[in-house]
């Protein structure tokens, strides 16, 4: 996606796509190129429309249902929600690992009781890059622009 009069790319995925017509990954229409792009939009009662997203694999999904029910449905700030402590069920970058990982800044109670429970808790860095690399912008009704960007990377809001 290219902002309109500025020629700026949201994203550099696209490059994972060919636009000769026959191969793999080929661009045309009708066709889903395979990819990990997972971008998300939310659209409340109250005049505020949310995009967020972030990178990390199988922890994607996970990642984003986190942020968003933290905001929307639990009143957290948008920055405290991407940068409370994170969880991934399944593997990321590369790995093998189908544990439950958390970052090790959850209650030391609650991986007792999964443990327990028959998971297999691994547990990683406080603030690991293996969560993902989150951000989000909310307009409000007002106009007016709220961003938060992840401890987790070295991203950064800006508006204009």
């Amino acid at each position: 996606m290219v902002l309109p009069e500025t020629g700026i790319t949201w994203q550099n995925r696209g490059s994972s796509f060919r636009l000769i017509p026959e191969g793999w990954n080929a661009l045309k229409p009708g066709r889903k190129p395979f990819h990990t792009l997972n971008p998300a939009l939310a659209r409340f009662d109250d005049g505020r429309v949310m995009a967020y997203g972030t990178m990390g694999g199988e922890g994607q999904p996970q990642t984003q249902a986190a942020i968003f029910s933290r905001y929307a449905w639990h009143g957290v700030p948008l920055q405290e929600a991407i940068t409370r402590p994170r969880w991934l069920l399944g593997r990321t970058w590369g790995e093998e690992s189908m544990t439950l990982k958390f970052e090790d800044r959850f209650d030391a109670a609650l991986y007792a009781q999964l443990r327990e429970a028959g998971h297999q808790v691994e547990l990683v860095d406080a603030f690991t890059s293996m969560m993902g690399h989150a951000g989000a912008i909310v307009r409000h009704a007002s106009g007016a622009l709220e961003g938060a960007t992840d401890p987790r990377s070295d991203g950064q809001v800006a508006a204009w």
